[in-house]
């Protein structure tokens, strides 16, 4: 992406993304400076704007539409969770979905159901692209969503079942309502854990040889200087006497996510301005 930023041509504009951060979430607050930091090094001008949790839900609509008319920021985003007086639906909605690089709106969901997307949302992308560059094949294969929330188990679940490459996979969505959870990531050649249960999956059930994508990320005490440490919804040790493949918590899904971020912001560019 760096290369593909550089390679534009001299006094055209720079693609740019804004990121909205309301509160003072700790991982919300970590993941949105992460994000700066890909920005800078892609080459892609990012703005946050930080706001107090006590903002209305006026002001912060208010602020999303200026931004939306905002020539100079290609990809617009809004950090989640919201405080509780903010109904996150309308702020969704808010976001113009040309501009809707996490692909929450709507329009953009819709889109990516019936196989005709503008843009994929960053994790269930960024779990794909793994997939591919490691050349794990999908198609037949039996991949296991393990959580139904609309930023990964829903999306990542419609675009594995799409009938093209690096997809084209029989998909099982499972999640709290499962009387035994085992009994299903047991048939996974492929697992996705995405519950949001720290080390909740153990390597009893997981199928012998099968892949291990962990989306999980939790804090749990710990004897360190911080008090304490992350962990993934996979117990990664038992987990990687098993798996064929596993990724490890931090560091595995979460650059992807990011990565996926600015893919998207790039195409939001292209498309705006071309």
């Amino acid at each position: 992406m760096a290369e593909e930023v550089a390679a534009l041509p001299s006094g055209s504009p720079r693609p740019g993304l804004a990121v909205i951060l309301v509160g003072d979430d700790p991982a919300s607050q970590v993941y949105v400076r992460n994000k700066g930091k890909a920005c800078q090094k892609a080459g892609i001008e990012s703005i946050t704007r930080l706001f107090p949790a006590e903002i209305s839900q006026e002001k912060l609509l208010a602020e999303i539409e200026q931004l939306n008319q905002d020539d100079c920021y290609h990809g617009l985003l809004v950090q989640l969770p919201l405080p509780g007086h903010i109904d996150a639906r309308k702020v969704i909605e808010a976001v113009a979905p040309e501009k809707d690089v996490d692909c929450f709106h709507p329009f953009n969901v819709g889109r990516l159901l019936i196989g005709m997307p503008v843009f994929l949302p960053a994790t269930p992308a960024g779990i794909m692209e793994l997939l591919r560059r490691y050349e794990i094949e999908t198609s037949g294969k039996h991949v296991v969503v393990v959580g139904r929330s609309n930023i990964v188990g829903k999306p990542l679940a419609a675009m594995m079942m799409q009938k093209q490459a690096h997809a084209n996979a029989i998909v099982t969505v499972v999640h709290s309502a499962a009387g035994d959870l085992g009994y299903y990531t047991r048939q996974a050649d492929i697992l996705i854990g995405a519950i949001g249960r720290p080390e909740y999956l153990k390597g009893d059930m997981i199928k012998p040889g099968a892949v291990v994508v962990d989306v999980g990320i939790n804090r749990v005490e710990a004897d360190t200087p911080k008090g304490y440490r992350l962990v993934g919804d996979v117990h990664f040790e038992e987990a990687s006497q098993v798996a064929s493949y596993i990724t490890p918590v931090p560091g595995g899904v979460g650059p992807m996510t990011i990565a996926m971020l600015l893919k998207n912001t790039l195409k939001a560019y292209h498309l705006q301005t071309s």
